[in-house]
């Protein structure tokens, strides 16, 4: 009797010393299974207990490894991951429309020098351009009658030298600066009692004058010369100032005559 109740308290202590050694190194089912064991030796009477729970951790463990289909409802998003690597350069888009027109800019650097222009008008001759002495001369006669306030134009031109005298306008125009000598014989057309006056004029100043009467005859003379310094642009013409002017066709009965006798 001794001998088997030593024999049993050496089997106890044994399995209490290893069951923590198999449980280490089994896992949690060997746990189940070690404490079935020790179930199984501690309680003698307890076999279809320990059946069950035997087979209900088996269950348990087919239970866990079957896949499950079922699909549960969706998560919340996700945390945003890195930026990953810079892609390739897509194709060239459309051209936009229009912007608003920008601010204006500073001025630009100065342009080339544009092509020549067309000649002005003719100005005053300077005498340095002449070798000699300028020839300036010119001699009209009054071919059609003229009475009253009017310029003289006198219309038959002999003498013109140098073109200065103008019979359209009746004037003398100076181009070359200097002394310039003018002489005028005008015929009255009388009969009638009346007299005739003739001036010489510059830039419409009077600058000589002659008078014809109408006493014993019908026709009387009014004639004046001058010698004037002239600038270029100066205008010198005969002006009727009443009275009645004989213009004698190509006779030449009034004549109006000047040229330059030198030049500055």
């Amino acid at each position: 009797m001794v001998a088997t109740g030593v024999c049993g308290v050496v089997m106890v202590l044994a399995l209490v010393i290893l069951i923590p050694v198999m449980v280490n190194s089994a896992g949690t089912p060997a746990r189940y299974e070690m404490l079935g064991a020790c179930q199984m030796v501690c309680d003698s009477h307890g076999t279809t207990a320990t059946t069950k729970t035997t087979n209900t951790i088996k269950d348990n463990r087919l239970v866990q490894s079957l896949p499950t289909f079922i699909q549960g409802p969706q998560g919340e998003p996700g945390r945003m991951g890195r930026m990953g690597p810079r892609g390739q350069n897509g194709q060239p888009g459309l051209p936009g429309p229009a912007g608003p027109p920008g601010e204006r800019g500073e001025p630009g650097s100065p342009g080339l020098p544009g092509p020549p222009g067309a000649s002005g008008p003719t100005g005053a001759i300077s005498a340095a351009t002449y070798n000699t002495v300028p020839k300036i001369a010119f001699y009209a006669g009054l071919k059609k009658q003229h009475e009253g306030y009017e310029v003289l134009k006198f219309d038959d031109v002999v003498t013109n030298l140098g073109n200065h005298y103008d019979p359209s306008t009746g004037k003398f125009t100076c181009s070359i600066p200097g002394i310039y000598f003018f002489v005028y014989h005008v015929l009255m057309r009388g009969g009638d009692g009346t007299s005739m006056w003739a001036d010489l004029c510059k830039n419409n100043q009077v600058r000589a004058s002659a008078i014809a009467q109408d006493a014993d005859q019908n026709y009387d003379y009014a004639s004046n010369s001058v010698v004037l310094h002239l600038e270029p642009g100066d205008e010198i013409y005969i002006k009727l100032d009443g009275g009645k002017a004989h213009g004698g066709n190509n006779n030449k009965y009034s004549t109006f005559s000047g040229f330059m006798v030198y030049a500055d």
